[in-house]
């Protein structure tokens, strides 16, 4: 096996350290350079100071072939990346003609005149590398320094990634030659992590040594993710759906989706392929199923819509509880969550609906009933059931969670009853 080619990315900005900004820059190239063949073995967020800027370099070089650094790049006194890095490689400054050329048409395109202050944007260092940004005035900065190679970008999102993929990405191609890394990914609902280890145990100890595992566990969801390295792509997504093949058997009950596919992807794709309709009965959710339903597009096709019935008062008149059924039981119950299904399949004139009425908390809680009880209904033609569940102390996880297990519900009544 080939050496990995490693990565170092420094986000330079004191924005990302107050917390204003989040940094994407770094989500975007770590999973874009892994993409590439490339392992990213560190990030780094450093304010703009000229010394804390260095020092971060200097580490840098120490421990990665490629270090990228994006932000301080622009025309402002707070911007100093270019001159560190300048002062970092002991060389001069010294105008491009055809950069200054480049910012004077793009500003000349939106109307703009072009002023001293944009003009120092065309300034770089002597032993630094044009990287073409054509969408913005901050040309990106490509060197090669005692074996290591150091490419700077612009902090704005949109102007990293156009010069990362046009000008960075395929020199970095090119010079080092990556392998070629895959990865397959197998999401799992309901199952702790070390549970699922154990459940795996077999399968993963006969894994091949280029096949790696990882457990990417978040809140009740477990994401495994398989990364295959090697030299060809065709053999390695064979190999990969193979091991998959291998693995589904083990934890079948528990997974909901695969590759880059949410559980609002698997629902639609199950709706439309049965020309089935969706709609729900939402209380301690309050819309959050429906929310993530129609943030996919096209979600008009099957889901049809919801009744958010957060009182017992609309409970009754939209859904049909029973007011024996609150009183007796209260509206947190199986009975409540049965009718509240049936009566959104009837009112809303779907095939499939979906009810959730809970304790999401912090308050509201009994001995009988603590925060985190909730009960999912769901109601077909054929029938009408629901189920009880037990979840968090906190009132937004309890929130995600009955969205994710409702969904979820859906797909493995879906796959039962093809």
């Amino acid at each position: 096996m080939a050496e990995k080619i490693t990565v170092e990315i420094i986000s330079i900005g004191d924005e990302i350290l107050y917390g204003q900004i989040l940094d994407t820059n770094s989500q975007w190239l770590g999973e874009t350079l892994t993409s590439a063949g490339f392992h990213v073995v560190h990030r780094t967020s450093v304010g703009d100071t000229s010394q804390a800027i260095a020092n971060a370099l200097k580490a840098a070089q120490s421990r990665a072939n490629i270090i990228l650094t994006t932000g301080g790049l622009g025309p402002t006194k707070d911007d100093i990346t270019k001159k560190t890095i300048a002062s970092y490689f002991n060389v001069d400054m010294q105008m491009v003609p055809e950069v200054l050329e480049h910012i004077r048409g793009l500003l000349a395109s939106r109307g703009r005149t072009l002023n001293d202050l944009i003009s120092q944007q065309a300034l770089m260092p002597t032993n630094g590398r044009v990287m073409h940004n054509r969408t913005g005035t901050a040309p990106g900065m490509w060197f090669e320094h005692e074996g290591h190679v150091f490419a700077s970008m612009p902090g704005v999102p949109s102007e990293m990634k156009t010069i990362f993929a046009e000008e960075i990405l395929p020199a970095l191609k090119q010079k080092f030659k990556p392998p070629v890394i895959i990865h397959s990914k197998i999401k799992t609902l309901g199952v702790p992590e070390s549970v699922l280890a154990n459940m795996i145990e077999p399968w993963e100890d006969a894994l091949p040594s280029h096949i790696k595992l990882a457990y990417l566990p978040s809140e009740e969801r477990v994401m495994l993710r398989l990364t295959g390295t090697g030299q060809s792509k065709e053999a390695l997504e064979k190999e990969l759906a193979e091991q998959v093949a291998l693995l589904t058997p083990y934890i079948e009950p528990h997974i909901f989706a695969y590759g880059e596919d949410d559980m609002e992807d698997v629902v639609a794709r199950m709706l439309k392929e049965r020309g089935l309709t969706l709609g729900v009965a939402e209380s301690c959710t309050g819309g959050m199923i429906s929310h993530v339903l129609t943030r996919k597009a096209g979600a008009s096709d099957y889901f049809k819509g919801g009744v958010i019935a957060y009182s017992n008062a609309v409970k009754t008149s939209a859904l049909g509880v029973k007011n024996d059924v609150l009183d007796r039981v209260g509206a947190v119950s199986e009975e409540s969550a049965h009718d509240m299904a049936l009566g959104a399949r009837l009112a809303l004139g779907v095939d499939i609906a979906l009810s959730v009425t809970g304790v999401a908390g912090p308050d509201g809680g009994s001995d009988a009933k603590p925060v985190g009880t909730v009960f999912i209904g769901l109601s077909t033609a054929q029938g009408t059931f629901a189920r009880k569940f037990s979840f968090a102390k906190v009132r937004r996880l309890n929130m995600v969670l009955a969205t994710q297990n409702a969904l979820f519900m859906l797909i493995k009544h879906l796959k039962d009853n093809k």
